[in-house]
């Protein structure tokens, strides 16, 4: 079966490298499936799960809190802001960005305060959801 080479990186450093069968990466217009000998593409992320399944369905996660995804015939390249495994997620801390997120949109009143509540209510949400997922309590 033919495989596609997947980096995942962020400031940090590399995450992941390696081959796959197939990957799912949170786009900004929604989820996309990659398979080897996909269309060349390049687009934003938005926070959610990457999903790289590797052969014999042996499936690897992580985090992303956004960034940009690129995509070639033969390689898949994830640049994230920052990008996290499930075992450096933590739940309780999830929950409480989330909350204070929340009380931060409920309390804002100015344009800009209200766009950067959004931003980080939003990626507080996907990061928690993406945490209950990857742990398998969703």
């Amino acid at each position: 079966m033919a495989s596609i080479h997947v980096d995942i990186v962020s400031a940090e450093g590399a995450i992941f490298s390696g081959e796959a069968d197939f990957v799912v990466a949170p786009a900004s217009q929604g989820d996309v499936g990659i398979a080897p000998r996909h269309a060349p593409l390049l687009t934003e992320l938005r926070p959610g799960p990457v999903r790289v399944q590797r052969e014999g369905g042996d499936e690897q996660l992580f985090y992303v809190t956004g960034g940009l995804l690129e995509i070639q015939p033969s390689a898949v390249t994830v640049l994230a802001d920052a990008a996290l495994r499930p075992d450096q997620l933590d739940v309780d801390a999830a929950d409480e960005a989330r909350k204070k997120a929340e009380e931060a949109l409920a309390g804002a009143t100015e344009k800009s305060d209200i766009e950067k509540a959004q931003r980080d209510l939003a990626e507080a949400s996907a990061r928690h959801r993406a945490l209950k997922r990857l742990r398998g309590t969703d």
